[in-house]
């Protein structure tokens, strides 16, 4: 036994250990030798862990993990939240941080009007800055790398006519940062994204009356100034009618073909089904706040059709026209009210119905989700669309316009919406694509929206969802640490990333958070000196993580592990004054 370390009870060596720091705990058995005779006791480890980490008891350990004792280590060890350095190159909030999926580069969005690429080596450095203001843009705001990282989606807000605003996107040349195209997007906030190499995403939107429009989204080929005129740059994908003032934002591509073959699990009963085939992950409830057990997810909404025998739209209209003019109609209909009567009426025949089975049966399939954000009861963003993109629809070749339409298919219908209760302000997919997280802030219980132009309050906690678009169903407890506080009028985004075993998001508080996907629990807080909008996770090294803040920097964060080896990479100092000077004496 070593000096200075008496002998105790297992059970008091124990207690002691619960109120040592992580580093105290793995690095104790350097000076006692009575630890290290217990160091690989699993029952020892699993207890440490679970009270340590305050994880509910009936969450499996890690089926990826060898043993507790690795387990342990590996929520020490690999979490990115040792900061090792500060971009300052910008002048403004920063607003958005994406990375190339060779993870070699990433780009950085800001209120400065520019938009950066960062080589990623050893130490970052900047390697080329675009500013878009000659364009007539006031900022740019979301940023996106094409599948071979030849192309750099940029999308911004625009100033057109008499200080109007509305967006663009900007597709550059990775090979020498030429602008190729601008595509004009409408709201700005629809962002825009990738369908494929060389073909990306837009929307407009059309006011139809004061608080009713029609969304169009567009597919663009991203040489639109190379092509020639003989061959279409641009075709309609899908014309979606909005309610109540809501709009279509936020869009992204999810590809089906990678759902049965993912990086992880998070259905307890589905990994138990596939544990002795794959290494798979569970999502368990945490238990920091609250010890009840978590509530079963309520079922998403599915978008209703009318039944085909209903009653045709122009004599539905004609019945409200009479009603209204013979005093039947009671209470009396506001202009709104009646405005939403009168659009709801007239879609019903004029919408094409979703596609049959929408879930993917076969593996090898080519079908993609289109997602985003929209609503039907008031303008803030509260529910999400999904819609089915088969693999004709892929390429602008044929029609402008996309396929002929009947009079009956005037508009698109949904092929899936889900209900979230509240404001969302930020999504985004695992790297399988399998799982969609979702950043919301709830609205009051049992709330009625009686006015589409005021909203309910929204709370000040963020909740973090969790959705399998297998499945299209809530998968367990959402998670929880982050705030926000500005109100609905004023609420923006706040962009979150998902690696293969976490899952950060920024915050209003200052902070930048990281959950472990398996676990359900909060592993660190990232400190920023202003409003945190986005991170981002390098997709070929999880243990890299970026966080963007309207303090106008950019830090880097790096796991406790990968700080060692990078040091140890690093020639000491000693080495090169030693070399130095016999140098000097030679």
């Amino acid at each position: 036994m070593d000096a200075g370390c008496p002998r105790l009870p297992d059970t008091v060596l124990f207690e002691i250990f619960l109120y040592l720091d992580h580093a105290d705990v793995l690095s104790v058995g350097l000076v006692c030798q009575q630890w290290r005779a217990v160091a690989r006791d699993e029952f020892l480890w699993k207890e440490l862990f679970y009270r340590y980490y305050r994880v509910s008891r009936d969450v499996p350990r890690h089926p990826g993990a060898v043993s507790w004792y690795d387990e342990f280590q590996r929520l020490y060890d690999t979490i990115p939240c040792v900061e090792v350095q500060a971009l300052k190159e910008h002048n403004d909030q920063v607003l958005h941080l994406s990375f190339s999926h060779s993870g070699c580069l990433f780009a950085s969005c800001s209120k400065d009007c520019t938009v950066k690429i960062w080589s990623n080596e050893l130490d970052i450095s900047l390697q080329h800055s675009s500013n878009m203001r000659p364009y007539n843009w006031s900022y740019t705001q979301f940023s996106q790398f094409n599948s071979d990282d030849s192309l750099l989606l940029v999308s911004g807000v625009f100033v057109g006519p008499h200080n109007s605003s509305s967006g663009e996107i900007a597709v550059i040349s990775m090979e020498n940062f030429t602008l190729l195209s601008r595509v004009r997007n409408k709201p700005y906030d629809v962002f825009g994204c990738w369908l494929n190499e060389t073909n990306l995403i837009s929307g407009n939107l059309h006011r139809i009356g004061r608080i009713t429009s029609c969304s169009v989204l567009w597919l663009n080929n991203a040489f639109q100034g190379i092509e020639s005129e003989n061959v279409n740059v641009v075709k309609r994908l899908f014309k979606i009618q909005n309610l109540n003032a809501s709009t279509i934002r936020t869009v992204m591509v999810a590809d089906c073909s990678r759902y049965d073959s993912p990086d992880l699990l998070l259905d307890y009963e589905e990994q138990l089904a596939a544990s002795s085939t794959c290494p798979v992950f569970d999502l368990g409830s945490d238990s920091e706040e609250e010890e009840a057990k978590p509530k079963p997810a309520a079922e998403p909404a599915v978008q209703e059709l009318p039944a085909a025998g209903g009653v045709p739209a122009e004599r539905g209209l004609q019945q409200l026209f009479d009603d209204i003019m013979g005093g039947r109609v009671g209470p009396a209909m506001t202009d709104t009210e009646l405005e939403t009567k009168v659009a709801e009426l007239f879609v019903r025949n004029r919408t094409k119905p979703p596609e049959p089975n929408l879930l993917p049966t076969d593996s090898s399939s080519k079908t993609k989700y289109l997602i985003f954000t929209t609503g039907c009861l008031t303008y803030s963003p509260h529910q999400i669309g999904i819609k089915r993109i088969l693999p004709h629809q892929m390429t602008t070749a044929g029609p402008v316009l996309g396929e002929e339409r009947r009079s009956d298919e005037f508009f698109d219908s949904l092929d899936h919406v889900i209900d979230i209760h509240g404001h969302i302000i930020g999504m985004g997919l695992s790297p399988d694509h399998r799982y969609l997280y979702v950043n919301s802030r709830a609205w009051p219980r049992d709330c009625v929206i009686s006015d589409p132009m005021q909203p309910p309050p929204i709370a000040e906690e963020i909740d973090l969802h969790v959705f399998d678009l297998k499945t299209m169903k809530e998968v367990k407890r959402a998670l929880r640490a982050h705030r926000a506080y500005t109100p609905n009028e004023e609420c923006f985004f706040i962009f979150l990333d998902v690696s293969r075993d976490f899952v950060a998001s920024g915050a209003e508080d200052r902070h930048g958070y990281i959950w472990d996907r398996h676990y359900n629990i909060c592993l660190a807080k990232l400190q920023h000196d202003n409003v945190v909008n986005s991170v981002a996770f390098s997709p070929v090294e999880q243990e890299l993580l970026l966080t963007a803040s309207d303090d106008t920097t950019i830090k880097v964060w790096r796991s406790p592990r990968a700080v060692r080896v990078r040091q140890a990479r690093r020639p000491r100092p000693r080495k090169l004054l030693f070399s130095w000077l016999m140098n000097q004496k030679s």
